[in-house]
């Protein structure tokens, strides 16, 4: 695995590779602050009340997963060109992220697609894992992603 700071351009990209981001701590006050903005149901939101619920414990809302791993993609996890240009994606978490995890993304490169009818551009398709400190997997999410070409290959 590597972690990359220049931007890569679809050319660049070869089924197989891995992308690695760098980490976030998450705590319990950033649990419950998103939780009761955005997913206020008591697992996010009153440790005392998700002792008995589903998790039977505090846990993130799935979307605070899935932003926190956006957060790490972006800021290198996969340095795309041009950004991180979604054309759709799924979304598991197979366990709940909890206070005291410590997320990091690691990309895996499943398929590279150049585009037909506009030759700037091709569709990637990746599965990132975003996992604990002991590399419990906390969400899977395989993405169509839009990547530029390179200037000299799209003319």
């Amino acid at each position: 695995m590597t972690a990359i700071d220049a931007p890569l351009y679809f050319d660049d990209l070869f089924v197989g590779q891995t992308l690695v981001s760098g980490t976030h701590a998450l705590n319990e006050a950033q649990i419950i602050a998103f939780g009761t903005e955005f997913d206020p149901q008591p697992f996010h939101t009153d440790p005392q009340a998700a002792k008995t619920a589903f998790f039977k414990g505090l846990a993130a809302s799935g979307w605070h997963t899935a932003g926190i791993s956006m957060r790490l993609m972006v800021e290198g996890g996969l340095p795309f060109a041009g950004g991180l240009i979604g054309a759709g994606c799924t979304l598991e978490w197979p366990e709940p992220t909890r206070p005291g995890d410590i997320l990091q993304v690691e990309c895996e490169i499943v398929e590279l697609i150049p585009s037909k009818s506009r030759l700037d551009r091709g569709l990637v398709i990746v599965r990132c894992v975003t996992l604990n400190q002991e590399r419990k997997v906390r969400q899977i999410m395989t993405g169509k992603m839009i990547v530029p070409r390179r200037a000299e290959r799209s003319a």
